[in-house]
Formats: structure tokens, C-alpha cells, sequence
């Protein structure tokens, strides 16, 4: 078992609000890290893809209401919107935290319906595919974890031959049954051309113009299906750094496939070797790296990239409350990283208070003041 760092937080919430929501994209690990959760306590666990758990809630109300004294955790609540209202009458009703546990991926139908009837009773937690922090060694998996990704069931594969099997598979999956299970109508094919052309656009600057043209549909729909694969967990909208600069910022968002595994399948991304030769490594790098400085990173702290027309770039800026300053982090595949001089431009622009670059080195040393180089194995220092 694999020691997921949201528990703590997730026990948390279970103590101070009457429902606590885990979202996440399927196979990630949801299901097995709540009912790990409730071995310490009364539970039911109900999932909602199941006849049989369906017919026990045939009178939801009637049915939960049997189970006051035990948390209750209801998997792929999505399948029955309905329940939200009986879940806030019950709620409202016994007024006591940790009554509910929902689990079930980020659909937009899930969304608006638990915030609409469960306002101020909820806490989310959005739980990612395996953060190298989860690791026993670190230092020494961080390889495979990045050629593999984090789904559990790919990175924990016995060869890496099943591991791709297993990856082509759930991007099949999610493009026939997945997507059309949230009540979204579209052809899984053009879907599928759509996620690859992001794939080989992982880490660019979104143009939906030129993505759109190729796919022969209009900006609108191109917007469209990227909002689903974002809605589903599959990518990463990254916004522009906005400030009062006397500076012309680039306005629209970098685009980046979350889990390195999946992009690695789209691009028939063999094993090691096949990842060093291509020379998309540096972006495959740069999107896994930030994943993993997101595992570390408190949910206050507000994410976005620094690029102004004239070419001065920061990958990543970490806008903190309360603090001044920023911290700027950039991404480096290299064992000895150099940055130009567009990097420390940036760094006056945004009056970082101090930056990192996130290398495949083995131990973190400085580069100049307030500036260090740091592996990707100790992104911890980031916090400190």
C-alpha cells in the first residue's frame, strides 16, 4: 500500500465538515484510499455502478437515514445527481461532520449539483495520480514514475510493456465510456486526434485557432474539448502571470497533459531510451516536473507561467497570500542547467522573492543568491 499524502487532510476535513467530496480522474486510486480511510471507524461503502448498491438506495432517504452512526461513502455519486438533496436535508438535519464521503470525478454535472445543494456543508479534495513524494524511494524512481506516470495501475505494472498496455487502454476507455457516462456527445475519434494534437503541443502556448483549423471545426468547439479533458483531469490549463508591467504579457494559457504516462502512449513513447532521443523530452520533463512541485504546494497558492512578447519566460510563478513577492521555478532537463538571460529579466520583472530550477541533479546547491538549483527528488525545499 502506497501512502497517499492527501489522508491527513482528507481525516481532517472528515472531522470538521458533514461531507467531504474526493474527486479525481478514474483509476487514481479514489476507492482505495476511502475505504482505507474507514477501517478506523463505522462505515458503508455504496458504489453507485452497482445494481445491487442502486437498489439499496431505491428510498435514499429512508435507507441513509438507517445509517447516522457510520460514514457513508457513496463512489461515483455522479451516476445519481438526485441524491445531493437528500443529502443536504440529511445533513441539515444531524448538523455533525464526517457523515458523508463522495467520490467520483469531476464532472461538470457533479460539480454544479453538489455546490448548488451542498453549499458551505462540503470540502473538496482533488486527489492526482502518484506524486513522487508518495514514493519509498524517490531518489531512485523518480525515472520510472516520469516515463510511466502515476496511475497506480501503470506504474505499479509488473513490465513496462503491460504498463503501455494498460495506458492505451484507459485512453480508450475514457474516450468511449468515460466521457460519454457525463452526458458530453462526442465522437470519441475526434476526441482522440484532439488529445493527441495536445499531446504534441504539450507545454505550448494554447491556440485554439490553429488547433481547430487542423481538426476542421470552429475556435468555440476546439475550446470545448479542451474544457472536457480539463473537466476529466487529463489536462492542465496553466494562466499567464498578470501584473501592472509596462510590458506586453502573453495572454493565453500554456496547455500541458497531466499525467507523463498518457502523454508518453499518445506519442508512442517506447521506454527510457525512446524518451531521451525525443526531442519533446525537455516539455515532457518541464509538465511531470511541475505536477510534482504541485503535490507540495499548498491549494492557496496560486499557480501561473511569466512570458512577455519579447521572449523574457518563468515556467512557473507561485503567487503565495499574505507574502510579497513570488517564487519562480523553472524546469531544466539537464545535470547541469544553465538559464538565459530572458530567466533573470523575469525575475526583476515579477520581483520574485526568491526561484528555484528544478533539474535531474542529485542534491541542491546555489546558483546565485536566492536562486537554487534543486532535484526534483527535494522539491520540499520549494516550502521552506
Amino acid at each position: 500500500m502506497l501512502s497517499r499524502f492527501l489522508t491527513q487532510e482528507i481525516q481532517d476535513s472528515l472531522a470538521q465538515f458533514p461531507v467531504v467530496a474526493l474527486l479525481g480522474a478514474r483509476q487514481v486510486g479514489k476507492t482505495t484510499l476511502a475505504k482505507l480511510l474507514s477501517l478506523d471507524r463505522k462505515s458503508v461503502y455504496l458504489d453507485l455502478e452497482r445494481q445491487s448498491d442502486l437498489n439499496r438506495l431505491s428510498d435514499p432517504e429512508v435507507y441513509l437515514s438507517g445509517q447516522t452512526d457510520k460514514l457513508v461513502i457513496l463512489d461515483e455519486v455522479q451516476r445519481v445527481p438526485s441524491l445531493f438533496a437528500t443529502l443536504r436535508a440529511l445533513v441539515d438535519e444531524k448538523r455533525g461532520p464526517g457523515q458523508f464521503l463522495i467520490l467520483g470525478p469531476a464532472s461538470p454535472d457533479l460539480l454544479r449539483q453538489s455546490s448548488e445543494s451542498l453549499a458551505g456543508r462540503i470540502r473538496y479534495h482533488e486527489l492526482g495520480p502518484l506524486a513522487l513524494r508518495e514514493l519509498k524511494s524517490p531518489q531512485k524512481e523518480w525515472q520510472e514514475l516520469w516515463l510511466r506516470g502515476g496511475f497506480p495501475d501503470s506504474y505499479l505494472a509488473p513490465s513496462l510493456g503491460q504498463s503501455i498496455q494498460w495506458r492505451n487502454a484507459f485512453i480508450q476507455t475514457h474516450l468511449e465510456r468515460d466521457i460519454p457516462g457525463f452526458g458530453i456527445r462526442v465522437p470519441a475519434a475526434i476526441l482522440r486526434r484532439f488529445w493527441l494534437m495536445l499531446a504534441h503541443n504539450h507545454g505550448q502556448i494554447w491556440n485554439a485557432s490553429q488547433l481547430a483549423a487542423s481538426l476542421q471545426v470552429s475556435a468555440a468547439t476546439a475550446n470545448h474539448y479542451l474544457d472536457i479533458l480539463e473537466d476529466t483531469f487529463m489536462v492542465r490549463r496553466l494562466p499567464p502571470f498578470f501584473s501592472n508591467l509596462k510590458k506586453r504579457l502573453v495572454k493565453s494559457p500554456k496547455v500541458y497533459l497531466r499525467d507523463s504516462g498518457l502523454l508518453h502512449a499518445l506519442l508512442g513513447v517506447e521506454d527510457s531510451d525512446d524518451l531521451q532521443a525525443r526531442p519533446g523530452a525537455g516539455f515532457s520533463w518541464e509538465g511531470w516536473a511541475m505536477e510534482q512541485v504541485f503535490a507540495w504546494i499548498p491549494e492557496t497558492w496560486k499557480p501561473s507561467f511569466f512570458r512577455t512578447a519579447a521572449g523574457e519566460e518563468i515556467d512557473l510563478i507561485l503567487e503565495r497570500p499574505g507574502k510579497r513577492g513570488p517564487i519562480a521555478v523553472e524546469f531544466k532537463y539537464s545535470s547541469s542547467p544553465q538559464v538565459g538571460k530572458g530567466f533573470w529579466k523575469g525575475l526583476e520583472y515579477v520581483k520574485a522573492s526568491k526561484a528555484f530550477i528544478v533539474a535531474p541533479v542529485k542534491e541542491a546547491y546555489p546558483l546565485k543568491e536566492n536562486v537554487n538549483v534543486v532535484p526534483v527528488h527535494d522539491l520540499k525545499a520549494i516550502l521552506a
